[in-house]
């Protein structure tokens, strides 16, 4: 237990000293004026995240509605791709019909469907929900699918010898099955439904941090850009690190990596 806490700790330090290098190479490339233009400098784009947060203080607000947007597309992708994944896994006919109109729309860029979205949805937050919803839906779709697909046909096999109906089955079966396929899909959908709110506002909006950095990009205010970056990359990172907690509590039931092997 001491070796895998000092490890962890000496992997922070490694974590920690690759930041440091990466701020030290921004630092000394944005010496020259020219490359400032580009990048930005680090001490300017640091001074304007401290100045949004405990100076001017707006950025709450837009913050407040960057992340509203995403947690509201993140809950409604993951439970439409979650419900209908375990409707066409356990119904094999209608998800051979289904087949290539679900292909069709998942190879379709959902960034053309931004402006449809305005247009029913108008500018406000759901317009940036349902472009959202179309990027995290796909990811828990396809792995709630197979993840039940998956499943082991002896274990089906004794579940039904035991007498367990279809809903103990789906209970006892297919859902675990898919539950670790599922938060595997989460951490990247949690980005994702981050990219689907930030891109909507981009496209037009009002507020939210993406309307921020579209504002400071049409007045050439590279260091706002780029402190807009680091605090939607902070966040994202935040939300990712709560899907973990959920992952780690929910999952208990799942043997760790190298255990089975010792059993």
């Amino acid at each position: 237990m001491a070796f895998r806490t000092d490890s962890r700790s000496m992997l922070r330090v490694w974590q920690l000293l690759v930041l440091v290098i990466i701020l030290g190479a921004w630092h000394l490339a944005t010496r020259s004026q020219q490359v400032a233009f580009f990048f930005g400098e680090p001490w300017l784009v640091a001074q304007r995240v401290w100045s949004w947060f405990f100076v001017e203080r707006d950025i709450y607000l837009h913050l407040g509605v960057t992340l509203l947007e995403t947690v509201l597309a993140f809950g409604i992708g993951t439970v439409a791709g979650l419900g209908v994944g375990l409707w066409l896994a356990l119904s094999p006919v209608t998800s051979a019909i289904l087949d290539p109109y679900i292909k069709a729309m998942n190879s379709m860029p959902r960034v053309i469907l931004a402006p449809i979205f305005a247009v029913w949805f108008g500018l406000g937050i759901w317009s940036k929900v349902a472009l959202a919803v179309t990027l995290v839906f796909f990811i828990v779709f396809f792995n709630v699918y197979q993840g039940v697909k998956e499943v082991s046909p002896v274990v089906l096999a004794n579940a039904r010898m035991l007498g367990a109906n279809r809903q103990q089955l789906l209970r006892h079966v297919y859902l675990p099955s898919a539950t670790s396929w599922v938060f595997s899909s989460l951490h990247t959908s949690v980005g994702l439904a981050f990219v689907g709110a930030v891109v909507g506002e981009y496209l037009g909006s009002a507020r939210g941090v993406g309307y921020l950095i579209l504002q400071a990009e049409g007045t050439f205010d590279i260091n706002t850009v780029f402190a807009g970056i680091v605090v939607l990359t902070a966040f994202a990172l935040v939300l990712d690190w709560m899907v973990g907690v959920v992952e780690r509590r929910l999952m208990k039931w799942q043997p760790k990596s190298g255990e089975t092997e010792k059993l």
